[in-house]
């Protein structure tokens, strides 16, 4: 927890206390107002809500960077192949297989044969990896959610969260 909500909440939770002890009448609307009068717990409190409101949007701006990046490597990768490939034949076709240059030496040579499937299902199964079953936890909770009784799951018991609605 952070610092100052610990303390603030320590302080909120002795003072409460020690308001219910002198006066155990108190009804909870006072006891409300008293203890937010008297602390800077709901202000401990929301100094954090916007600390992850800031946390958060730093989050939606970092994803949207990250996607941006992503696809600025595959568009420079594709770029460093087609160039590649525009040199591969030229060299080729130029009858050029070495050249030595300062910083680099690029030479042609012989590539390994790549593999072509050109039947799936005519392929022996033992050239086939099995793959590990995965739950389908959304499936799952929505049969739960409708009542249908699974073995080995259950939905949890109903918490609390925190909204958030930004103005």
């Amino acid at each position: 927890m952070h610092q100052g909500l610990t303390t603030e909440l320590t302080h909120f939770t002795a003072l409460r206390q020690e308001l219910l002890k002198a006066h155990p009448d108190l009804d909870d609307e006072t006891l409300a107002d008293t203890l937010e009068g008297a602390t800077d717990l709901h202000e401990a409190i929301a100094r954090l809500v916007r600390s992850a409101l800031d946390d958060e949007d730093l989050l939606v701006g970092l994803k949207a960077r990250i996607g941006d990046l992503k696809g600025r490597l595959e568009r420079i990768g594709r770029r460093a192949e087609a160039k590649r490939a525009v040199a591969r034949g030229a060299m080729d076709e130029a009858g050029i297989d070495k050249i030595m240059a300062p910083d680099f030496t690029a030479s042609l040579r012989a590539a390994p044969p790549k593999l072509v499937i050109t039947d799936e299902a005519r392929i022996p199964e033992w050239f086939f990896i099995p793959q590990p079953a995965r739950l389908d936890r959304a499936g799952l909770r929505e049969a739960l959610k409708a009542g249908t009784g699974v073995d080995g799951a259950a939905l949890s018991n109903v918490g609390r969260s925190l909204s958030v609605r930004v103005k």
